[in-house]
């Protein structure tokens, strides 16, 4: 595999690490700010909804200029963005560092994917976009339990300034690294173009699910450090060990995810969301024994996170070829489920219901996407049942 696409990988680890990180700091960012749980909450939510504009706006004005200067210039408003976290004054300019970082998320995993895929042969494109996901990855298995550590250890303000340093050593890697006709202008089609996706019926049904499906994970997973010590009895100190417990699930959830997901991605998709459905509940449960929290945080982790190929590769199948803004959508789909689970769940606490009603509230969330897929499949189905009506951009992609 070409080394740059290690230089995509460690943007998206640096991204993926701003976005989740927050989870475990949350209790000593609010300390600090002197705010609420939920209105800390909204540096999750709030980040989440950026995430969508920069996803869907971004993408769609850069869409017909070179891809590599445009990676770079979304890299330089994620430094920016982490820079003024990590010097905020008050809640408003935390809020504001946040909201500028996010703007690159979406665009960047979106355009990124088309980079490494622009960067190998036909055969390997495939296998080229994973890599480069695998540093979103690496930032849930590593980067935030350590990153969390770092923030008890040093004070949070130190996890965003490391946070700053990945990013600068991500923008001279694909400065460096990164070759200019990779995913060049004459494979960037229109935006007018882009936007034939969005007439699918089944793109428009996974979006849904996206939110549905990772939205429920990410209500529960928001407040877990407040879970963890305030119903579970660990203590403050164990909160980044367990998430590397959670990492762990979340690193063998997408993997295998993945590969069940090349075989039957309708299939896998309602599997895993029943049983991230009944993992949840059973979380809410059993919350308060220590050894059933630490084994719901690896099936979380792993059925939240199996479900995240799957959903990135139903989208692109049915995007009729226009897979950029498609792809950026759907990234922002993810982020709509973020702020839509953190917010229900500040909801949920702040009603007097108690630090495992998130949880419960992700699992409501999720068997809603169970429904929705179960219908999105169904339809699906039939349209295979006609010939000519399934759109399989998958290919086209691996004709480009």
């Amino acid at each position: 595999m070409p080394v740059g696409l290690i230089a995509l990988a460690l943007g998206g680890f640096g991204i993926g690490l701003t976005e989740f990180v927050i989870a475990g700091l949350l209790p000593q960012v609010a300390a600090d700010f002197a705010v609420s749980e939920a209105s800390a909450g909204w540096f999750i939510s709030g980040y989440a909804l950026s995430v969508v504009v920069g996803a869907l706006g971004l993408t769609a004005a850069v869409t017909r200029f070179q891809r590599k200067p445009v990676l770079a210039a979304l890299l330089v408003l994620f430094i920016a963005g982490n820079l003024l976290s990590a010097t905020a004054d008050g809640y408003w300019a935390m809020m504001l560092g946040r909201v500028i970082a996010a703007l690159s998320h979406g665009a960047f995993f979106g355009i990124g994917a088309v980079v490494a895929a622009g960067m190998v042969p036909p055969s390997k494109k495939a296998g080229a976009i994973a890599l480069m996901f695998t540093g979103l990855t690496a930032a849930n298995v590593l980067g935030v339990p350590f990153g969390t550590l770092l923030g008890q250890a040093a004070g949070w303000r130190a996890t965003f300034w490391a946070i700053t340093v990945i990013g600068v050593a991500a923008l001279a890697g694909i400065l460096a690294l990164v070759p200019a006709s990779a995913g060049g202008t004459e494979e960037a089609p229109s935006l007018r173009s882009e936007l034939r996706a969005f007439r699918s019926g089944q793109v428009w049904l996974s979006i849904v699910v996206t939110i549905l499906g990772f939205g429920g994970m990410f209500g529960a997973f928001t407040y877990i450090a407040y879970t963890l010590t305030e119903v579970s009895g660990f203590a403050a100190s164990t909160v980044p060990w367990l998430l590397i417990v959670f990492g762990v699930g979340l690193f063998a959830g997408n993997t295998l995810g993945g590969k069940a997901a090349d075989r039957n991605v309708d299939r896998t998709l309602l599997v895993v969301l029943a049983a991230l459905t009944v993992v949840l509940v059973a979380f809410a449960l059993t919350a308060t024994n220590p050894v059933l929290t630490i084994i719901s945080l690896v099936l979380m982790g792993g059925f939240g996170f199996a479900t995240v190929p799957g959903l990135q590769m139903r989208v692109m199948k049915y995007a009729a070829g226009a897979l950029t803004l498609a792809s950026g959508a759907n990234i922002g789909a993810f982020n709509v489920g973020n702020a839509l689970g953190a917010w229900l769940g500040g909801v949920t606490i702040t009603a007097g219901f108690g630090y495992t009603s998130p949880i419960w509230a992700g699992a409501a969330i999720t068997l809603a996407g169970v429904v929705v897929m179960a219908l999105a499949a169904a339809g699906a189905k039939r349209g295979e049942q006609q010939p000519g009506k399934e759109v399989r951009a998958v290919d086209e992609l691996a004709v480009r």
